[in-house]
């Protein structure tokens, strides 16, 4: 933008060119010679840039100095803004001065303005859920698991309704993508096999205790299963395990064995089964070590829940097969009805994929020193709660080994907790 003629004295009156631009800017001040040329230069400057946006300045005839005020100051400011902001944008640069910078804190990282999520700000919170949701899962999936066998006591036929119900649920997640399937090969489809082969056996073999004996009484002889752990980590594996994990197995075998003299519900069929089934899981840990991948564990239950479908179905067709065709439907229909029969066993089979789900989820969350105690007070949780609702009496002397067995339990998973912890911190 140009100025011409301008009086030192009154500048107001002086007579003005019209130009270029439609704006012009008028001092009412005095204005030396040697700024007024200052300001000329760097008012063209800008009115060079001002050219090269996407309007153009009126034209001298559309002009009228008759009608047309003289703008602001701030007008000239903010047509310069534009031009150089629109010049850094051509350069690639980022606008300035419209930028959204990232706040820096005190120690020089930068602090997002984002929002924190609730899990964010309350990760206790969520934890707690989580723990609560396994025990409410674990409790009602036990206590709905037993009724149904106190109607329809066909273990095997059960144990595939859970399965088949849990791969149903992970069919669909998959689908969704909630999570995404992972590829699996010949080779990882070897290797989960013998994981799945035992996972099957163990709990059918859960199951068919849980049919014969009262919960509580599998729960506690199930406490043994750490014990056939240590046992087939030193004798199976070769590895050595320390004096002090051994001597806390000691209340586990004597709890245990304490409670089963003088229990009320005690069959062989119960006990026997149980303890099957504690070898079948012990079994499955030393093959998930070696089968150790990097599929997330999600997926790798999923697998291992389909394969040990298709193991438990050929057991249940042979050993109960003929009895559910002959009496076993048609006796839990006339006894509950149809629609309380297929919900029941629907229920159970999701509460029982749900609460492994969440077991692993919990794991995943919290240090193993914490889960090991979070997974002995749900066995006692388990015990108590199936005590009350079913009414279960016990002498005394299988609550003292019963408390005794779980205190072992405690002993030893802290004692392993706290080992591994120390292994990983090396």
């Amino acid at each position: 933008m140009t100025m011409a003629s301008v009086s030192a004295t009154n500048p107001i009156q002086s007579p003005v060119r019209t130009s270029r631009i439609s704006s012009l800017y008028l001092s009412p001040i005095k204005i030396s010679p040697t700024s007024v040329a200052l300001k000329s230069r760097s008012v063209a400057s800008r009115a060079s840039a001002v050219a090269g946006l996407a309007f153009s300045p009126l034209p001298d005839n559309v002009i009228s100095r008759k009608n047309k005020s003289p703008p602001d100051n701030l007008s000239i400011k903010f047509l310069g803004f534009l031009a150089l902001n629109q010049r850094l944008r051509r350069r690639g640069s980022t606008e300035f001065p419209l930028v959204t910078a990232a706040a820096a804190g005190a120690d020089g990282r930068e602090v997002s303005d984002k929002p924190k999520s609730f899990g964010e700000r309350f990760p206790f919170l969520i934890t707690g859920f989580f723990f609560f949701m396994w025990y409410f899962l674990n409790v009602i999936f036990n206590i709905l698991n037993k009724k149904v066998y106190n109607y329809f006591p066909y273990p095997y036929f059960v144990s595939v309704i859970h399965l088949l119900v849990g791969v149903v649920y992970c069919l669909v997640s998959w689908t969704v993508g909630l999570p995404k399937r992972a590829p699996i090969d010949k080779e990882l489809l070897l290797v989960l096999t013998p994981v799945a082969f035992c996972h099957a056996l163990g709990h059918v073999m859960s199951n068919v205790s849980f049919a014969a004996v009262a919960v509580s009484f599998t729960h506690t002889i199930k406490a043994l299963e750490p014990f056939f752990n240590a046992a087939a980590s030193q004798f199976v594996l070769g590895y050595q395990i320390p004096l002090s994990l051994w001597l806390s197995l000691a209340p586990v075998v004597i709890g245990v064995s304490m409670a089963s003299l003088t229990e009320l519900s005690f069959n062989w069929t119960g006990f026997v089964s149980a303890m099957i089934s504690n070898i079948a899981f012990t079994y499955r840990s030393i093959y998930s070590k070696k089968a150790m991948t990097e599929m997330d564990s999600t997926n790798v239950y999923a697998y291992i829940s389909i394969i040990a479908l298709f193991v438990c179905i050929p057991p249940a067709l042979i050993i109960e097969g003929p009895k559910l065709l002959q009496h076993g439907f048609k006796d839990a229909i006339a006894q509950v009805g149809l629609y309380k029969f297929m919900s029941d066993l629907f229920l159970i089979g999701l509460f029982y994929h749900l609460y492994n789900q969440l077991a692993t989820n919990t794991l995943e969350r919290v240090a193993p020193l914490t889960h090991a105690v979070g997974n002995v007070l749900k066995r006692v949780f388990v015990i108590g709660f199936s005590i009350i609702v079913f009414g279960n009496k016990i002498s005394t002397q299988t609550g003292i080994g019963t408390a005794i067995a779980i205190a072992g339990v405690a002993m030893y998973s802290l004692i392993k907790a706290k080992m591994e912890e120390e292994k990983r911190g090396r």
